[in-house]
């Protein structure tokens, strides 16, 4: 597989789960936090908030692109949204591992319709081929 990039972004993070984030543009910057379900204080974000809000983008935008490609795919409507959940926790093997859980709302969407867009973009969306295979992820549609 080859992948000519058509956008690269870089952002570099200091002092772990509780430190600081930036994109080298300057266009981002966030404080970190350890969630105190891992052990932390809960003051900041942390970076499954920061994978599930850019999942949940991406997934939408390539529903809209699919959409877009595909003149038998139903619509995005504007008021459309999807929710990611990420999880986290220990692996049985080492180490720790992820869950995402994807909720997709597309009011006015027949359903049978609706999945099929849903799983159009799931072959679309490159968060979800990153962690095909290695993340356990469920798709719904609400």
């Amino acid at each position: 597989m080859s992948i000519k990039p058509l956008y690269k972004t870089s952002a570099t993070a200091t002092g772990g789960r509780d430190g600081q984030a930036k994109t080298d543009d300057g266009s981002f910057a966030v404080t970190l936090g350890t969630p105190t379900e891992l052990g932390g204080n809960g003051q900041g974000n942390n970076p499954e908030q920061l994978f599930a809000s850019g999942y949940a983008a991406c997934f939408l935008g390539a529903m809209k692109f699919a959409a877009s490609q595909d003149k038998a795919l139903p619509r995005v409507p504007a008021d459309a949204s999807v929710n990611a959940t990420v999880g986290i926790g220990a692996r049985s093997d080492k180490g720790f591992g992820l869950t995402v859980a994807l909720q997709v709302t597309l009011p006015g969407v027949d359903r049978d319709a609706a999945e099929a867009l849903v799983a159009e973009a799931d072959t679309i969306c490159p968060y979800s081929h990153a962690i095909r295979g290695n993340v356990e992820v469920s798709l719904s549609v609400a």
